[in-house]
C-alpha cells in the first residue's frame, strides 16, 4: 500500500506521525510513504519530504500574499510528484488552502487517481460554509476532530467520521503538576501563572507582547507568583526578547510533550494565544482566558466572515463563554490583568470553569478507550481496501 501524505506545521506533521503507525500496525501488508511532512513524520518512517514542511506554515491574508507565487509553484511541483508515483491513498492533513488546492489538481489531472482524504475538517461551522459542498465535489471522506462537525458534510454527500481530537494522544491525560513543580523549585501551596503566547513568531509580536505585559502587572501585585511558559525551542529566542532577565520565578520551558503538559496542569490560571491551546489548558483543567490580535487587514475580512459567537472551541461546544475572550480591540494588558486577578481572588470562578472542562473532555472523545489515530487509521482502510 503506497499512502501520499502532506502536512504543512508541526501539530499536522504529529498527527501525521501517529496515523502512520495506526496504519503499520492496521494495514493488511506493507505500507510505503512518502509526501511532505516533518520531524515527526520522518521518523515514522516518511520518505525525504518533498520541500521542507515549514514553507507551508503561513496564517492570514497578509502573510500569505508576498509568498503567493512560491506556494504556486510548491502546489504544481507537489501535484507532479503525486501523478508520477501514483499512491493508492493520498491524505492531506490541515492546512487546507494548500492541500485542497493539490487535491483538486490531482482529481482533475490523474488518469487513475488515488483515494483522497482529509485529516482536520475545515471549520465550515465558523466561515466559508461554501467549502463543504466544494471539498465535496473532490474528496472521498473526511475525517473530523469534533463531535458536530460530521452533519456539515455528510448532507454534501462526504463520507465523514468522528475520530476524536489528536490532542488526547500527546500524554496530556497524564499531565503530573507536582513532578513540573518540584523540578522547577515551586513550593507547595505558591501561585502558578501561565502565560502561553503562541506557536508563530506573528503571534508572539501581536498577542504574546499583549499577555506578557499583563502577566508583568499581575506578578508585580503577587511577589510570592510564578510565571510559566511553555513554548517551542524555535521561539526561545523571541520569548527572552519580550521577557528579559528572567527571574527565578518566571520558567519559560520548551519541553516536548508529554513534558510540556506537566507545565500547563501545574498553572493555577492561565493566559493564551487563542488557538488549541485554550482546549489543552481545558483538558488540563487550568481556569484560563485567550487573548488573540492579527493584522488589521486579515482582521477585517474574518470579522465579516466570521458564523461564530465565540473563538474558544470549549465556549463554542458549550454555547456560551465559560472562558473569557478578549480578540483584537479588546485584547489589552489591563483588561486581561484584570481578568486573572479576578480568577485568582475567586475559587468559585475557578471551580465553575474546572467542572465545565469535564464536559468537554467528553465531547472530544477524551474518555474512549479507541484512539483517534487508530480511528482515523480504520476509515482510511476502509475507503482504500473497499471495491
Amino acid at each position: 500500500m503506497n499512502c501520499y501524505l502532506i502536512a504543512g506545521e508541526a501539530s499536522g506533521d504529529a498527527l501525521g506521525a501517529r496515523l502512520m503507525a495506526a496504519l503499520r500496525a492496521l494495514a493488511p501488508e506493507p505500507v510505503a510513504f512518502a509526501g511532505i511532512g516533518g520531524d515527526a513524520m520522518a521518523e515514522s518512517g516518511l520518505e525525504a519530504s518533498l520541500f521542507p514542511m515549514q514553507e507551508l506554515s503561513l496564517m492570514g491574508i497578509a502573510e500569505v500574499a508576498p509568498k503567493i507565487l512560491a506556494i504556486t509553484r510548491r502546489i504544481e511541483e507537489t501535484v507532479a510528484d503525486i501523478l508520477e508515483r501514483k499512491p493508492d491513498v493520498l491524505v492531506t492533513i490541515d492546512a487546507p488552502d494548500f492541500c485542497f488546492r493539490v487535491a483538486r489538481a490531482v482529481r482533475e489531472r490523474a488518469s487513475s487517481r488515488p483515494v483522497m482524504i482529509h485529516y482536520v475538517a475545515p471549520t465550515v461551522w465558523a466561515w466559508r460554509p461554501g467549502r463543504a459542498k466544494k471539498v465535496a465535489e473532490f474528496l472521498d471522506g473526511i475525517l473530523c476532530l469534533l463531535p458536530f462537525e460530521p452533519p456539515y458534510f455528510e448532507r454534501e454527500g462526504l463520507s465523514a467520521a468522528f475520530v476524536g481530537h489528536s490532542v488526547i494522544e500527546t500524554g496530556i491525560l497524564d499531565a503530573d503538576p507536582a513532578r513540573f513543580r518540584a523540578a522547577r523549585g515551586i513550593p507547595d501551596g505558591a501561585p502558578v501563572l501561565g502565560v502561553m503566547p503562541g506557536s508563530r513568531a506573528g503571534e508572539i509580536r501581536r498577542t504574546g507582547a499583549v499577555l506578557f505585559e499583563a502577566a508583568q502587572a499581575v506578578l508585580a501585585a503577587n511577589p510570592g507568583m510564578h510565571v510559566v511558559v511553555p513554548t517551542l525551542p524555535h521561539l526561545v529566542r523571541d520569548i527572552h526578547a519580550l521577557w528579559p532577565g528572567s527571574s527565578g520565578t518566571v520558567h519559560i520551558t520548551n519541553a516536548p510533550a508529554p513534558a510540556k503538559w506537566d507545565a500547563f496542569a501545574a498553572c493555577d490560571v492561565a493566559m493564551a494565544t487563542s488557538g488549541t491551546v485554550g482546549l489543552e489548558l481545558a483538558i488540563c483543567g487550568v481556569p484560563h482566558l485567550i487573548g488573540y490580535r492579527m493584522n488589521r487587514v486579515t482582521w477585517e475580512l474574518v470579522r465579516r466572515a466570521v458564523r461564530v459567537r465565540h473563538a474558544h472551541l470549549a465556549n463554542i461546544m458549550l454555547d456560551r463563554e465559560l472562558v473569557s475572550e478578549f480578540i483584537q480591540d479588546r485584547c489589552t494588558a489591563k483588561a486581561m490583568a484584570q481578568k486573572i486577578r479576578e480568577l485568582l481572588s475567586s475559587p468559585e470562578l475557578r471551580k465553575a470553569q474546572s467542572l465545565s472542562f469535564e464536559t468537554v473532555r467528553e465531547k472530544i472523545g477524551a474518555d474512549e478507550s479507541v484512539s483517534p489515530s487508530v480511528k482515523a487509521a480504520r476509515f482510511v482502510l476502509e475507503k482504500t481496501y473497499s471495491p
